[in-house]
């Protein structure tokens, strides 16, 4: 399937501008932050063998309070405020109004925050799998509304969002081969981050990514607290 995805695809980028780090209205988080070639990130994802049982999306709560408590938004009208390109007027609850948004995943530019959703990079129910299953329900939540790192959540229009589904990378990429690499540098990021697992078929796909188009991907992440 890689393969077919990657048909067509750009060559590999001379720059990249990536991937993790806190957006302005979010506290910093706490540890260094590793920078690294998007191969050598990918050697760092431990290989497991994906477990889904005992998934259920009230697993991860979300969306909770944001990081402005006193703005009265959720993590989800955060992260539209900040990723908006024409900036929505904010009404009473946190209600936005207009505005505008361009989807990396297509480069579509929509308006109104209702064509828009906030995705988590790497699906709750890809995460659960990959090792959130063990966790708390208050580090799943912390996943869930995660924005002490800008890979962790984006704003993409709503219908690439429902092609995506809880399809990873060996399945699916952004329908512009241009955000490929972003994309899949994210992903990656934000597995380090959260000491997400890897299964082989995942693992081979970003490989194919890693060494032939997106060689040149810079990932940075900082391990989540």
């Amino acid at each position: 399937m890689i393969k077919n995805l990657l048909r067509g695809s750009v060559p590999a980028l001379a720059l990249v501008p990536l991937v993790a780090g806190a957006p302005a209205q979010a506290a910093p988080a706490p540890g260094p932050a590793v920078v690294t070639t998007l191969a050598d990130a990918v050697g760092l994802v431990k290989v497991v063998e994906e477990n889904r049982t005992g998934w259920t999306p009230s697993a991860f709560k979300h969306w909770t309070e944001g990081d402005l408590p006193s703005d009265g938004c959720d993590t989800r009208n955060e992260v539209l405020l900040s990723e908006a390109v024409e900036a929505p007027a904010v009404g009473a609850g946190c209600t936005l109004t207009g505005g505008a948004w361009v989807s990396y995943h297509d480069g579509q530019k929509v308006t109104g925050s209702s064509a828009v959703d906030v995705i988590h990079t790497v699906p709750p129910v890809e995460a659960w799998g990959s090792g959130a299953s063990a966790w708390t329900a208050a580090r799943r939540e912390a996943y869930a509304n995660d924005q002490g790192a800008a890979a962790s959540l984006a704003a993409v229009t709503a219908r690439t969002n429902r092609q995506r589904a809880d399809r990873g990378p060996a399945d699916w990429l952004p329908p512009v081969p241009e955000a490929h690499c972003r994309y899949a540098g994210e992903w990656v990021a934000t597995k380090l981050r959260w000491q997400l697992t890897a299964d082989n078929t995942e693992m081979e796909a970003l490989k194919v990514l890693a060494e032939g188009p997106c060689e040149d991907v810079v990932v940075q992440y900082t391990p989540a607290p």
